[in-house]
């Protein structure tokens, strides 16, 4: 198995720990989301810069690989997108970013305020990134995948570096689209936790794969499409899933929104729909975790338009 090993994560980690925050890990009461007895710890990566764990990978790219005059290009449903963006924006390099038009009208924005070029491209994530490869062989522009490139995957394995010293668990649910999240999580790991993935019904892309043993094109919809959706996981990282991720749990689009309003009634946070997904696993009992189990839930994004303080 082409893996990645901690001793590669943590050296990422160091190259990217002066561009990266430290997100911070909140201590919850499962009562307070009806789950009596189970202690649960929130690591909210939501607080990253560009409103996503995506920084990490992004900056993971643009320092540890050789960028070409023409800058670089990626394709995202957009908080990929966003994160390239405010890597390239900090590091000085010309970026364009492709992103569908299902892409949330708050991530576009997000895009060009870090001052990148935004190309909309195509209705799903699949549309756009087949335009930014076409993109990348005129212009040679670097390309910056969103999960199956093993520097984004590298990169992405420094929250579960960052968890582990946070934060004593038991078990930790990881929103997956792409995979590069929950790859880059179960390679640190390394099944010393029990990981668990959290996909929508609408887009239950690692589901797919692990029943077929590889990864195979799965349905994109659903209320996370922007985020969780994409046609099939990562190539580089369904091995490492196989070997690391102990389950998929499905949820539906209103456990998502239930997750939604139960992150900001209980803990004040703001969560997009793909970031609040892991939390849904537990509300609706897609997971249902032993008594006394210690839970780590990856709240993973917060690129929305839910708050509107010009009213």
């Amino acid at each position: 198995m082409d893996t990645l090993s901690r001793d590669e994560i943590a050296a990422t980690y160091a190259l990217i720990r002066p561009y990266v925050r430290t997100t911070p890990v909140v201590a919850v009461a499962g009562a307070d989301f009806g789950l009596p007895g189970i202690p649960l710890s929130l690591k909210l990566e939501l607080l990253q810069h560009s409103g996503s764990f995506k920084a990490r990978g992004a900056f993971a790219n643009l320092l540890s690989r050789d960028v070409p005059p023409a800058g670089i290009v990626a394709a995202s449903g957009g908080n990929h997108g966003a994160a390239v963006a405010f890597a390239a924006m900090t590091l000085g390099i010309k970026a364009t970013i492709f992103v569908p038009n299902a892409s949330s009208p708050a991530k576009q924005e997000r895009i060009r305020s870090y001052g990148a070029e935004l190309v909309l491209a195509g209705e799903r994530y699949d549309d756009a990134l087949r335009a930014s490869e076409a993109f990348m062989a005129t212009s040679g522009a670097l390309g910056i995948h969103a999960f199956d490139q093993r520097e984004t995957l590298l990169g992405q394995g420094s929250v579960g570096l960052e968890f582990e010293q946070q934060a004593e668990i038991d078990t930790l649910l990881v929103a997956v689209g792409g995979g590069g999240l929950i790859g880059g999580i179960a390679a640190w790991y390394r099944g010393a936790v029990k990981i668990v993935g959290v996909e929508p019904e609408a887009a239950p892309t690692l589901a797919r794969a692990f029943a077929a043993g590889e990864p195979v094109d799965a349905p994109a919809g659903g209320l996370a499409a922007d985020s969780l959706a994409p046609r099939q996981v990562g190539q580089l990282m369904f091995p490492i899933a196989k070997a690391f991720v102990d389950r998929v749990a499905l949820v539906p689009d209103d456990a998502i929104r239930a997750a939604q309003a139960a992150l900001w009634s209980h803990v004040r946070v703001v969560s997009e729909p793909g970031g609040a997904a892991a939390l849904a696993a537990l509300l609706c009992g897609a997971y249902v975790p032993r008594p006394g189990e210690r839970v780590g839930v990856l709240v993973c994004g917060a690129n929305t338009t839910a708050v509107d303080f010009s009213r």
